[in-house]
């Protein structure tokens, strides 16, 4: 299938996805879809949890870290134990503590950052009941907060803003197990490997080599992987790995399945609000940043890789495959590639450190617009709001009223709360990337010099905090100075912005609505889109210019190619 068709396959798939997936989870947390019922009320007994008791801002966030925390150190248990534990066919040792503390952070976060290479460092009980369940619950995590946001601005007057447990359960029943499930056998079918019976050794009769080839319990954990924006593979080569991505469909539906619920959100928004208009205006702002970031990152890979064509070693008429698996080749693997950091997934078909300067510039850049185009499960919908309310009050000066977003006045208290809510990314990325370079620990990470060495250190700091989990695969992250400020970047990304989301969706459910005027500024037109779009390129611009301009940027212009 040609580049073009398989783009627009998968539009129209997310078109199908956008409406019913999106009308689906409307229904899913109002309370109206029951078919697992008898799997659901006994959890809640279990739980000890009154599932028509809702709780205030605060206890939905106290809730929702207690339950992180201790998913937190349930999972550092199992790395740390996992040489004392069964499905161990390798006979693994325990996970060193720094390394332990890194991976728990980064699937309880939802960012799956990979120190380390999993077929050779994961048992199998650690890659199912550690790092597979996080992988459910964290993205499960990230729509409850979103859906928390929505009910915000749906309500009036309202003390509360749902009930965490019952969000977190209902997500994990009735929308990521189902599809991840059904996706599994899709994945089984085109020969992803699943099994516990370890490793297979082949021996070559004819050269005498003999050769260990790992397995494992792989295709089931594909589809979570990334149906929940998670991006954790069981291979060190993650979606390059034919035995996690077998075939070109499966390439095709691991694309689908990381945007469908980022893209579906904003129907789900529209619907929960009673204003599909809104839902498609943040839509077409993420949809106007995503396609110009794969069309220019696409066609720079399309060109080669420029230190080959100066070695003027072979002509490269698939564009720059280097790093690319070959499966699949250059433009797909950039869509795949793309996809992937513009949501908070991180999986990979391809080296990003082997990308062209201006292709790995598309690759770090669009995370560094907060990971809203079209972002995470629930994480890409709720910033993207930050934004949008940013948007607002901008709006609201330029016609001299106060500022009004689905009815609600947008005051000081929540402007400050968009405000943090953005902010944070941005600060824990140049603060922990100015501490990586100002001191030796952080400077013998990369293995190049120069600015695509720094160009490693920012992207690792920019991934983390963005919980995407991607990397420039040059930076030999498993020391104790990057797990440790690793560690801290993922956590400050994660609770440092859903904490300021809670307290604004309190703050806006207790609101009255306020009928619009002549003088309101609608926020259901293209030129809202575009007042959007403008904050998020202004926002990420301004602040990551600077350090981008150190990195990638130089690179670029040091081959004096304009693309390339």
């Amino acid at each position: 299938m040609s580049y073009f068709w398989t783009i627009l396959v998968l539009v129209v798939l997310l078109a199908l996805s956008w409406r019913f997936l999106g009308s689906y989870m409307a229904a899913v947390y109002e309370g109206r879809v029951t078919f697992l019922a008898r799997l659901e009320r006994p959890v809640y007994r279990v739980l000890m949890i009154d599932p028509e008791s809702e709780q205030t801002w605060p206890r939905y966030a106290g809730a929702l870290i207690v339950f992180s925390g201790v998913a937190l150190v349930v999972t550092y248990g199992l790395l740390r134990l996992q040489g004392s534990l069964p499905f161990n066919p390798q006979h693994l040792g325990a996970v060193s503590p720094a390394l332990a503390w890194n991976t728990a952070v980064s699937f309880v976060t939802n960012t799956n950052w990979q120190n380390y290479a999993g077929e050779s460092t994961m048992s199998y009980l650690s890659q199912m009941a550690a790092l597979t369940v996080q992988q459910f619950v964290s993205a499960a995590v990230g729509i409850a907060v979103a859906v928390a946001l929505i009910r915000g601005f749906a309500r009036k007057g309202s003390p509360t803003i749902g009930n965490f447990w019952v969000d977190l359960i209902r997500g994990v029943l009735y929308i990521l197990l189902p599809i991840a499930f059904v996706c599994g056998i899709v994945f089984v079918s085109q020969g992803a490997v699943q099994t516990l019976a370890g490793p297979a050794t082949v021996h070559n009769a004819l050269t005498g080599a003999t050769q260990v080839i790992p397995r494992g319990p792989v295709a089931f954990m594909e589809p979570i992987k990334q149906l929940g924006t998670n991006g954790g593979g069981f291979f060190n080569a993650n979606g390059a790995d034919p035995f996690e991505d077998p075939t070109g469909a499966t390439l095709l539906l691991s694309v689908l399945l990381l945007l469908c619920i980022p893209v579906a959100l904003t129907y789900t928004f529209g619907k929960l609000v009673g204003s599909f208009r809104q839902g498609l205006t943040l839509l077409a702002a993420m949809a106007i940043i995503f396609g110009t970031w794969l069309g220019f990152s696409s066609y720079a890979e399309a060109q080669g890789n420029p230190a080959v064509a100066a070695a003027h070693v072979v002509a490269q008429p698939g564009g720059n495959m280097v790093g690319k698996e070959v499966r699949f080749g250059a433009l797909p693997t950039s869509l795949y590639n793309i996809a992937s950091t513009q949501t908070s997934t991180g999986s990979v078909a391809g080296a990003n450190d082997s990308f062209t300067p201006l292709g790995g510039f598309g690759l770090m850049s669009g995370m560094m617009l907060g990971e809203v185009t079209p972002g995470g499960v629930g994480s890409g919908l709720y910033t993207i709001l930050l934004f949008a309310l940013v948007a607002v009050f901008l709006g609201g000066l330029m016609v001299g009223r106060t500022p009004e977003y689905l009815g609600k006045k947008i005051q000081a208290r929540e402007v400050k709360l968009a405000a943090l809510g953005i902010l944070v990314m941005p600060i824990a990325v140049l603060g922990l990337t100015a501490i990586a370079v100002s001191v030796h620990a952080g400077r013998v990470g990369p293995t190049n010099a120069g600015p695509h060495g720094f160009s490693e250190i920012l992207y690792a700091f920019t991934s983390q905090a963005n919980n995407n989990g991607s990397a420039f695969a040059g930076l030999n992250g498993n020391t104790a100075f990057y797990n440790v400020t690793g560690g801290i970047a993922m956590l400050l990304g994660r609770f440092g912005v859903m904490v300021p989301v809670l307290a604004l969706a309190g703050s806006l459910a207790s609101k009255a609505v306020v009928p619009s005027g002549l003088g309101t500024f609608r926020t259901d037109t293209p030129l809202f889109t575009g007042l959007v779009i403008g904050v998020i390129l202004i926002v990420g611009g301004l602040t990551f210019f600077p350090a981008v301009s150190l990195g990638p940027i130089v690179e670029w212009l040091s081959h004096g190619r304009l693309f390339g």
